[in-house]
């Protein structure tokens, strides 16, 4: 081992500073394509060959580089994106760091040809990745650049053993064109492997042009099951597309995110998206979204990982809160019938409210309240205290203004005939057919009958609604009881004996500096020594909670993360409990008027499309489906 100091050599550092920049195919193909972004261009095309591996062009018509630059495009640190620390303290550009053509030109063979008009004449600059020498010459070519880069890894085998199939190769190079080409709405992409065809993106900038290519790129499904978002506030703006908690995924494989154009994976917005998602989904399930984020280039810092896919937000609170809420507002929002409103006016889209906006009080802030933005007393009376728990007492405790709830079932209410499997006379079908029907049907319809005691059948405009009663239900408790609580604030008991922790000296420290985050949320906590803290108050709701534990899981989220949501969470998951207890059961028969109750309930309640627990809690059969079973009109 050497131990003299040496200057390495220009060929072996470019090598070194490639095993960040440059990993495989896909990362060459995103330095290029950034490359062409920041020029100017509006048509990129891409010309693989063997997964890139073997070939790799990208052309564009873009503004192109001088002659004299072009030897010094291919050096390290030579950039015309940035020329002072002030420009890279708010940069607009995809690129800047003056790294990844060198890095490129250093393992693979490079041939770069460029023209700043649109006499045909250009030239053309070669790089083998031996000493780094270059090669000029002159040649024909239209307005902007191509970039070509054959046998990457040539002269690094150890490196390209690393490489998979050809065919999981391309798959990386098709989802980073993927990427760029949802931040790029307004440029043309088109993409070949191996002399055929996969992509032709046509650029657009209108509302329907965008939603094409979403379409194109995510699927069909996912466009029709998507929600519009476009929501300002505080300097931030979040706008593009998010699926209903229904179009859940298996992985987290349909998840686009961008900051000023730049896709990116940030700890702050995972959190705060799945958050927002917090009670819709069920587990194990993934959210899908194309979100853009917009703000001053100032105020996020892109410079901290040379492939740039992290940022740094100057004010993470205030975008974690901007996002939580403004997803959680769109989600809130989504009622039975929202769709086909939304469908008649394709320019509307939520709007987000001062809370949702990142206005969030003390309490919220920590605890991230999802409650609504009103309660609704239960329409169909006396349902919700069908099956009381023993726990009723200790509900109508806590919950004191949400006694109406639980109060029994009227004596004497006919029951709703179950639907069996013989003939009904059209009178008893008539009679179970609301009055209100003959006038405007609402999103939910009327109910006409119960199945198994577990489904409410319904009848709309569109065709037949089958509910999931318990789930709807529990749904509905769930959201009133998180008014409930919201409005009435968080009762707090003193604790007989303290409970004595013992921490480190830097968690006790913390505790310290974020005492207001407990007491916001009822805790009182008092440090007793250096390395000891002594919990005196608990919310009422957690008494029989594991309190030392989750004290100590919140310490430790302060110290990871700068926030926690366990208490809020803990609160939630108590709610939920009493609130699936305190639902109707199954094999409960229901009258018409109390079913159709139920039904009005859902139209009103947010996020009534999924249960607590994140499973659906309705779906819609349409006419035309059912036409198609029996082949009415063949």
């Amino acid at each position: 081992m050497p131990e003299n100091i040496q200057l390495l050599s220009p060929r072996l550092a470019n090598q070194i500073a490639a095993g960040e920049v440059v990993e495989r195919p896909a990362s060459v193909i995103k330095e290029l394509l950034e490359n062409s972004l920041d020029a100017g261009a509006t048509r990129l095309e891409i010309d693989l060959d063997a997964g890139g591996v073997k070939r790799i062009m990208v052309r564009d018509n873009g503004k192109g580089i001088e002659k004299e630059d072009l030897h010094l495009a291919l050096a390290r640190h030579a950039t015309s994106k940035i020329h002072a620390l002030e420009d890279l303290e708010a940069v607009a550009t995809l690129g800047f760091r003056g790294e990844a053509l060198a890095s490129i030109s250093s393992v693979a063979r490079l041939t770069m040809t460029s023209s700043r008009d649109e006499s045909g004449k250009g030239w053309m600059v070669t790089a083998e990745g031996r000493e780094m020498e270059t090669q000029l010459a002159p040649a024909a070519h239209p307005r902007g650049t191509t970039v070509e880069v054959r046998d990457l890894f040539f002269n690094t085998p150890a490196r390209r053993k690393f490489l998979r199939t050809e065919k999981t190769e391309f798959n990386r190079v098709d989802e980073t064109i993927k990427r760029l080409a949802l931040a790029r709405f307004d440029v043309s992409f088109s993409l070949r492997h191996n002399g055929k065809g996969v992509h032709n993106l046509r650029g657009g900038t209108s509302r329907a042009e965008m939603e094409r290519r979403v379409a194109q790129l995510c699927g069909p499904a996912f466009m029709q099951n998507a929600l519009h978002i476009e929501m300002e506030r505080s300097g931030l703006r979040l706008w593009g597309w998010v699926a209903e908690p229904a179009f859940s995924r298996s992985q987290a494989d349909l998840q686009f995110f961008y900051v000023n154009g730049r896709a990116i994976r940030d700890r702050v917005v995972s959190h705060a998206v799945r958050r927002a998602f917090a009670d819709v989904l069920y587990h194990g399930r993934h959210p899908a979204f194309v979100l853009y984020l917009e703000l001053d280039p100032a105020a996020v810092d892109v410079n901290v990982h040379p492939t740039k896919h992290e940022v740094r937000f100057r004010d993470s609170r205030l975008v974690h809160d901007f996002l939580f809420g403004s997803l959680h507002r769109a989600l809130a929002d989504v009622r039975p019938g929202a769709r086909e409103e939304g469908d008649e006016s394709q320019s509307s889209a939520p709007q987000v409210s001062g809370v949702a906006a990142g206005e969030f009080s003390g309490q919220e802030r920590m605890a991230l309240s999802s409650a609504p933005a009103q309660a609704t007393a239960p329409a169909f009376g006396g349902v919700g205290g069908v099956g009381a728990q023993p726990s009723a007492d200790k509900i109508q405790q806590q919950m004191h203004s949400y006694g109406e709830l639980h109060k029994p079932l009227d004596a004497g209410v006919q029951e709703a005939p179950a639907v069996t499997a013989g003939p009904a006379s059209t009178a008893a079908w008539s009679q179970q057919v609301p009055a209100e029907a003959e006038g405007e049907t609402p999103p939910l319809g009327f109910a006409i009958a119960q199945l198994h005691g577990i489904y409410i059948l319904s009848q709309n405009e569109h065709g037949m609604v089958v509910v999931d009663m318990h789930a709807a239900h529990e749904r509905i408790v769930y959201e009133q009881m998180k008014a409930a609580h919201a409005a009435g604030g968080i009762q707090a008991q003193p604790l007989l004996v303290p409970v004595s922790l013992a921490v480190s000296e830097r968690e006790a420290d913390c505790f310290e500096e974020r005492e207001e985050v407990f007491t916001a949320l009822g805790f009182v906590l008092q440090r007793a020594g250096p390395e000891t803290l002594m919990v005196r108050q608990v919310p009422t709701m957690l008494h029989s909670a594991p309190v030392e534990q989750l004290v100590r899981d919140v310490l430790s989220d302060l110290l990871a993360e700068g926030s926690s949501d366990r208490i809020g969470n803990q609160i939630n998951e108590i709610l939920s409990t009493m609130a699936c207890h305190g639902s109707v059961r199954a094999n409960r028969k229901l009258t018409i008027p109390e079913m159709n109750g139920l039904l009005r309930d859902m139209e009103r309640t947010e996020r009534s499309g999924q249960c607590n627990h994140g499973r659906p809690t309705w779906t819609q059969v349409k006419l035309s489906d059912m036409d198609k079973w029996f082949m009415r009109g063949q």
